[in-house]
């Protein structure tokens, strides 16, 4: 147990290898072995009293604290191709060839976000093309005319295990009298709606949820709430596209009344919200895809602290500064005895010929890419992303999505975005290659969060 009293990923061979490794490389992910021990590191108890018998809790104590910072190890991803793989095999290996238990082990000691998309002409999304209503008119492309459907086909298969079936029922007894909150930007959004719309589909009676908070305070307060009232768990999602807090700094041209001079981004203050989600049980962060646009990356009188604006700051700096400031956060404000943090990595965009603002389209890709090599460079924010983790008391499990994403550039909503144009091209049309068509691949990055939360509690059982 010597090993495990420092942190890998603190050492002088960690440092080693990174330098050693090609930066366009350098993914860090998640063996599941420790994440099983980190989860089980902690008790939850419920955020609110229920009138229903109390689940045992989803991440019960452990007399080890050895754990307490192991947040991720590295090791480098290898090339694969895109390959063939039915449910049905799948399904005969786990049942025949392994219990239960071990299918478990070896999902534990297994690196989900190291694999390739695989074929499978009998796979179902968990949730049918319009009949979930808590989607966002510009994720659903079923209602705004998408007809192909064969990017539905594909399973996310990682090197030596498999990813078992999102059950809703199994999932929402495991959040029974649970907290789920989802902080970030609109893929953020992505990733929450796909899961409610998961949970709901499993139920025998839809009108067992209801909104806490509902879409009219979403527009006005960036925050919405669902509850599922048999399971007393509620799954929520806050707006904070940059995790801290815009701002607007004020003059005063000799008038009575002041008036605004600009927008900045304050780096040295969390967003402010009026849901306070710190005690929640789970909480799942993003942060990423606004950092890339103009305003942010020019960094000119944008950036601020105190009350000090930068005439320019490095848009990476800004980053870095911001993610501290979010990391302190957590630190400071976040039992690390009752929350589990995550944080969903950089989702890719595939954009050809331009940017969303500028011509950029992705419509009439059919197919994922099939070869790693045509894969883009590993985004600059999540490098700084896993500096700062790695500095963090908090265990904070990694989601890291970016390579399972770069592959699918026939998810995304295209021209079917509800831009009234009726799934057309036209040459004005503003083409979205950067959120994913619901249901679509967002609903597989929850099978993953599914299969972290199965772990925990097989093993506490």
């Amino acid at each position: 147990m010597d090993c495990f009293k420092k942190p890998w990923f603190a050492s002088s061979e960690f440092s080693r290898n990174l330098q050693q490794r090609p930066r366009t490389h350098h993914i860090l992910t998640v063996p599941f072995f420790l994440l099983s021990l980190f989860l089980l590191s902690a008790s939850y108890t419920s955020n609110s009293p229920t009138p229903y018998t109390a689940a045992p809790p989803l991440f019960p104590p452990s007399s080890s604290s050895s754990f307490s910072n192991s947040h991720m190890v590295s090791k480098p991803h290898s090339r694969s191709t895109l390959s063939s793989f039915t449910a049905e095999r799948a399904t005969t290996h786990a049942n025949s060839t392994n219990t239960h238990s071990q299918f478990i082990r070896d999902l534990a000691s297994c690196d989900i976000f190291d694999g390739t998309w695989v074929r499978d002409q009998d796979a179902e999304p968990p949730y049918q093309h319009g009949s979930c209503p808590y989607l966002d008119d510009s994720f659903n492309c079923f209602k705004n005319g998408r007809s192909d459907f064969e990017y539905l086909k594909y399973r996310w298969k990682p090197h030596g295990c498999h990813i078992p079936r999102f059950e809703g029922l199994k999932m929402l007894r495991m959040l029974r009298g649970k907290r789920v909150v989802f902080v970030g930007d609109s893929l953020n959004r992505n990733m929450w709606q796909s899961l409610v719309c998961s949970l709901r589909a499993s139920l025998k009676d839809n009108t067992r949820i209801y909104e806490v908070s509902a879409r009219r305070e979403f527009r006005t307060q960036g925050f919405i709430s669902l509850k599922f009232r048999d399971y007393a768990c509620s799954i929520e999602f806050v707006k904070s596209p940059f995790l801290v807090q815009e701002w607007k700094v004020l003059r005063n041209k000799g008038g009575v009344v002041p008036q605004t001079q600009r927008e900045t981004l304050r780096l040295d203050m969390i967003q402010a919200s009026k849901s306070q989600y710190n005690n929640a049980d789970i909480i799942i962060f993003n942060t990423g895809h606004w950092w890339n646009h103009y305003k942010t990356r020019n960094g000119i009188n944008y950036f601020q602290e105190g009350d000090h604006v930068y005439d320019r700051l490095e848009v990476s700096e800004a980053l870095r500064k911001a993610l501290k400031t979010w990391a302190n956060w957590v630190d400071l404000n976040v039992d690390r005895k009752r929350t589990r943090v995550f944080f969903t990595g950089f989702s890719a965009s595939h954009y050809k010929g331009g940017q969303w603002n500028s011509g950029g389209k992705c419509d009439g890709e059919k197919e994922p890419i099939t070869n790693e090599s045509y894969l883009g460079e590993y985004p600059w924010t999540m490098r700084i992303l896993e500096s700062v983790i790695s500095e963090m008391k908090t265990p904070v499990f990694y989601l890291n999505i970016t390579k399972m994403t770069d592959y699918r550039k026939d998810g995304h909503p295209s021209i079917n975005n509800n831009n009234n144009n009726k799934g057309l091209r036209t040459a004005t049309i503003v083409q979205d290659c950067s959120h994913w068509c619901l249901p679509g691949i967002p609903d597989s990055w929850n099978e993953l969060l599914y299969a972290t939360l199965l772990i925990a509690h097989t093993q506490q059982t």
